[in-house]
């Protein structure tokens, strides 16, 4: 079995759930504040290793309270912390996140994230078949050297494009596997996307951003499941249906199922149905990291629920 190496941020979510969100300029009484480990690295690295891979978290934490409580948590979540460093540079990371009815709103301080360097994602040595995944809370450069290393080993590469930011080709071409929602797709691809859309429409947005025929572009698309175009062939799955709590955290959820299937040695379409059905059962709690199932509960999800896919619509 391979390894997963995650490159990416560790956070300390500070949640205030409400019942609606507030209005520019408006006030709202909420109901209870709450702290969540989080970070969208942290999360998928916590996915990916509660999912039965070995997994290794590339990132920095600072030297404080928060700092201390996410190694703790990590640890206790069979992370592999080998390459993650406490500095006294900068507070941890901190993602402030109101949640009303399922839906949230986030303001990240990357803190410590933002000094991940060059040095630090070097360090690892990837072999053929492990697995290189990295996201937009750390700096661009650094995810260029990671998977310019990951390449240089034979190691596929996934990047979740998240929070949206325009990117470079150069960039884009070290992806071997690009996992985004339709915001994200719909910033890259330069085009309007509204969630009732025509599938056809989404799948040629995605199609725009093909760079090689051996790339593979998945769409995530909450509860209406997965698009994606796997050597240029698209892909629907459809959703589970579930009662949302929170949706914090899902995407995180699906892109470390998706890494720990492709270490395991499984087919991107099977990792896929895999991890559409990961993220349905995340969204049911509270919380991002600490929402990560287990291989039981996603094995259970899918035996009692496979939902139906198809071609180009």
């Amino acid at each position: 079995m391979g390894r997963v190496f995650v490159a990416g941020s560790i956070n300390m979510d500070v949640v205030a759930t409400a019942e609606r969100h507030p209005r520019i300029g408006e006030t709202v009484t909420g109901d209870a504040v709450l702290y969540f480990p989080g970070g969208k690295g942290a999360n998928q690295a916590v996915a990916a290793a509660t999912l039965g891979a070995p997994t290794k978290l590339i990132g920095r934490l600072g030297q404080d309270a928060f700092g201390d409580e996410l190694k703790a948590f990590l640890a206790a979540r069979a992370v592999d912390l080998s390459f993650v460093q406490q500095t006294s540079e900068a507070h941890t990371g901190t993602a402030l996140i109101t949640i009303a009815n399922a839906d949230n709103t986030i303001v990240v301080i990357p803190g410590a994230n933002a000094l991940v360097s060059a040095v630090d994602v070097v360090a690892p040595v990837l072999a053929k078949g492990d697995v290189a995944v990295s996201q937009f809370e750390i700096p661009l450069p650094v995810i260029s050297a990671f998977f310019n290393r990951a390449r240089a080993a034979g190691a596929p590469t996934i990047l979740n494009p998240a929070p949206a930011i325009e990117f470079g080709r150069e960039l884009l071409d070290l992806v071997d596997i690009l996992i985004l929602n339709e915001n994200e797709l719909g910033l890259l691809a330069k085009t309007e996307l509204h969630d009732t859309g025509d599938p056809a429409v989404f799948i040629e947005a995605a199609r725009s951003l093909l760079t090689s025929k051996g790339k593979t572009i998945c769409v995530t698309l909450g509860k209406r499941g997965v698009l994606a175009l796997i050597e240029g062939k698209p892909l629907i799955i459809q959703g589970h249906t579930v009662k949302a709590v929170d949706t914090t955290g899902a995407g995180d959820c699906f892109v470390g199922a998706v890494a720990a299937q492709l270490a395991a040695g499984k087919s991107i379409h099977d990792a896929l149905h895999y991890a559409n059905a990961a993220a349905s059962i995340c969204v049911q709690r509270m919380g991002a990291a600490p929402s990560m199932p287990t291989i039981e509960e996603v094995e259970a999800a899918i035996s009692t629920s496979r939902p139906r896919e198809r071609g180009d619509p």
